[in-house]
């Protein structure tokens, strides 16, 4: 299987520089990542709203090493919240943040990671939109967690994100669909041991229905975090049997992937959320891309052929 291979590739100092270096690189990692900067970004959310879908940001950037780092990735959110301020979108227009890079790996990282977030996740509520701590590896999440219960104290519209190949997910699930959560739920993109996560895809997929069915059942408000067809079909069948409205679950797919599906899942009336990554450290963002799904690999692979 080479996505284990592509991850441990994405922690490799000498892969980095390679492929960085690359001129094919650009191009390619453009389809996944539309912009360096929130000026680039700003019209990139304009022209998806303005399709009828929505949209969640993400400042790429996980690899910090000093506290500095991530009171910059603090001040990139607030950056962006500004400008979404002037855009008037609400929750048309939400942020996804990854707590390592807001210093969780650090020493202190749990507290640091918070008091960094917590600005951030307020000033969002000012503009009337919400944010959602992404998952990492399977050993920051009981911080990830716990921060996330912390700030729902305050702010209960910030949302959380599960993966259906860990072992554990099933019970958190459970624990997280009570009234007013919003839970993202995906199959996951980190390289995670047989001890803690399902190793093949069908035994991941098959988690994720059972998953997927609990969040529907439940009180909360679901995030379809998947571009397999078949899960799609899946999930608009449980909302049916469990009786949701349109607008009390949506999907969520990556910039780039299935943009057609986009359009089409939101002309059927269904909210679609579109994951939007920017800004320089693209490097862990882009190979993960890779690693999730054979064609991404493919496409980049002919590119290196075509124009390397």
């Amino acid at each position: 299987m080479l996505g284990p291979v592509i991850l441990a590739a994405s922690r490799s100092d000498k892969m980095r520089r390679l492929i960085s270096a690359a001129p094919v690189t650009k191009p390619v990692v453009d389809r996944f990542i539309p912009g360096e900067t929130v000026e680039q970004v700003v019209p990139i959310i304009k022209d998806l709203t303005g399709k009828g879908l929505e949209v969640t940001m993400d400042v790429v950037g996980e690899d910090i090493t000093t506290p500095e780092q991530s009171y910059a990735a603090r001040d990139a959110y607030l950056e962006l919240i500004g400008r979404l301020k002037e855009l008037g979108l609400g929750t048309k227009a939400e942020m996804s943040v990854k707590l390592s890079m807001f210093g969780q790996a650090l020493e202190g990282g749990h507290e640091l990671a918070l008091a960094n977030v917590r600005p951030v996740v307020e000033a969002a509520a000012a503009i009337g939109t919400t944010v959602t701590l992404d998952a990492e590896d399977h050993t920051t999440l009981d911080s990830m967690f716990a921060i996330h219960e912390e700030l729902r104290k305050d702010f209960p519209q910030t949302g959380c994100v599960i993966q259906a190949y860990l072992f554990r997910t099933e019970a958190d699930a459970r624990r997280l669909a009570g009234s007013g959560s919003r839970v993202r739920l995906v199959k996951g993109a980190y390289k995670e041991p047989a001890e803690v996560a399902y190793q093949q895809k069908a035994e991941t997929d098959k988690a994720y229905v059972r998953i997927l069915k609990i969040l529907m059942e439940g009180e909360g408000y679901p995030m379809i975090g998947s571009h397999d067809p078949r899960l799609i079909s899946i999930a608009q069948e449980l909302a049916r049997t469990a009786g949701r409205k349109l607008d009390e679950y949506e999907f969520q797919m990556l910039y780039g992937i299935r943009s057609d599906e986009h359009v089409r899942l939101a002309a059927e009336g269904h909210r679609m959320r579109v994951y939007t990554a920017y800004g320089t450290d693209w490097y862990g963002y882009f190979m993960r891309r890779l690693a999730e799904k054979p064609a991404n690999l493919l496409f980049f692979a002919r590119s290196i052929l075509t124009k390397g």
